[in-house]
């Protein structure tokens, strides 16, 4: 086996969805279960689940609270909030939270969404690290994140471990 290959160990994984309606017990999550499955097949841990409403300290919050505890999980995503209506402050909220960005996993998630419909252009999503943590949002449609999440899959091993200070392999 080369050094460094195969999966992140131990990967912690919490997701959080951002929804008014899901909050109020007026709409299921159904973003946030598809994205809880996701990572499960992926072969992470969900440690936490949390649904708060479209509200920029709701959302922060969550994610500094989670990213900034010493057993921190090595990954959060967050689903909801990321659109154009007045109360979609999900980038807002999370801009100020990140202490780097990843732009490529930004630019790569709007590319694919793009190249589905022209919609696509219109998500605000913002992904960044926070201390060891990479942090990704997605839209709060359950399809948009199923793609999403598929989009940045294959990089999230070699992320992680990079994070985590892990040996790492460089083709």
């Amino acid at each position: 086996m080369v050094r460094g290959a195969g999966r992140v160990p131990e990967v912690r994984a919490c997701v959080l969805t951002v929804s008014d309606g899901v909050f109020h017990g007026e709409r299921e999550d159904g973003s946030g279960d598809l994205l809880a499955e996701r990572v499960t097949a992926a072969g992470f841990e969900v440690v936490d689940r949390a649904v708060v409403p479209d509200e920029v300290g709701a959302i922060m919050a969550h994610v500094v609270t989670w990213a900034d505890t010493p057993d921190a999980p090595e990954l959060v995503l967050v689903t909801g909030g990321t659109g154009f209506a007045p109360r979609d402050v999900t980038p807002e909220a999370l801009g100020p939270v990140y202490d780097r960005r990843t732009p490529g996993i930004d630019e790569a998630m709007r590319a694919f969404s793009m190249r589905a419909k022209p919609h696509g252009m219109l998500s605000r999503g913002v992904s960044g690290i926070r201390g060891r943590t990479l942090i990704l949002s997605f839209p709060g449609s359950p399809r948009a994140c199923d793609e999403l999440f598929g989009v940045v899959e294959p990089v999230l091993d070699h992320a992680l471990k990079l994070l985590r200070s892990d040996p790492t392999e460089h083709l």
